[in-house]
């Protein structure tokens, strides 16, 4: 059995060698909530990506979560379309919140063909986010909107009830909404927090 060297030793001798930290690049998708990027490894969004978030109702700011994404999208003249959505959009608040309408497209499609839709949207490679809201979705639908978001550079956020938490999902960001606060399930590129996000509801 060989010798015990200390660590100082190794690192004295230059035997070892000592990884230097390095300043995290800026984000390329700052998802426009502080305190969630300083949460998420890549500092905002993962670049064209599922992100999915949870809920357990509908109306607790979801919206609120990605609007600011959308305004800086559609600001830079990129198109977004929202595939089925539950509720009609308020165009005077997407306003307010700083999206440009004209570069908003509603996909009308029923339950059974919405991800189908959704899937099309991101292969067409001609939108920057697509959000869709599928009442049903196996492992193998997210994973083929996975796909499809990275082959048409896009993001995707899907909207889905919180009672899937614990099924797989192929998802790279995946968030949950819990009384007033974010919880990260999962994230590419490192550990999710141990600790939920502040979000308020209003």
């Amino acid at each position: 059995m060989g010798a015990l060297v200390s660590l100082d030793t190794l690192l004295a001798d230059r035997r070892l060698w000592r990884g230097q930290p390095t300043a995290r690049p800026a984000a390329t998708e700052p998802s426009g909530h502080a305190a969630l990027d300083a949460a998420l490894p890549a500092g905002g969004w993962p670049e064209a990506a599922l992100v999915e978030v949870l809920l357990p109702a509908d109306g607790l700011g979801e919206l609120r979560l990605v609007l600011p994404t959308l305004a800086r999208h559609t600001g830079a003249g990129r198109d977004i379309a929202l595939v089925a959505p539950p509720y009609v959009p308020n165009p005077r608040a997407w306003r307010a919140a700083g999206v440009d309408i004209a570069r908003l497209h509603l996909v009308s499609a029923d339950a059974r063909d919405a991800l189908w839709a959704t899937e099309q949207c991101l292969r067409a490679g001609c939108l920057s986010a697509v959000l869709c809201w599928p009442q049903k979705a196996d492992d193998r639908a997210l994973r083929r909107l996975q796909v499809a978001a990275e082959s048409g550079q896009a993001l995707v956020f899907a909207f889905r009830d919180a009672r899937v938490a614990a099924q797989p999902s192929p998802a790279a960001l995946r968030l949950q909404f819990d009384a007033g606060q974010l919880r990260v399930l999962k994230c590419r590129g490192g550990l999710a927090p141990a600790q939920p996000v502040p979000f308020p509801l209003h």
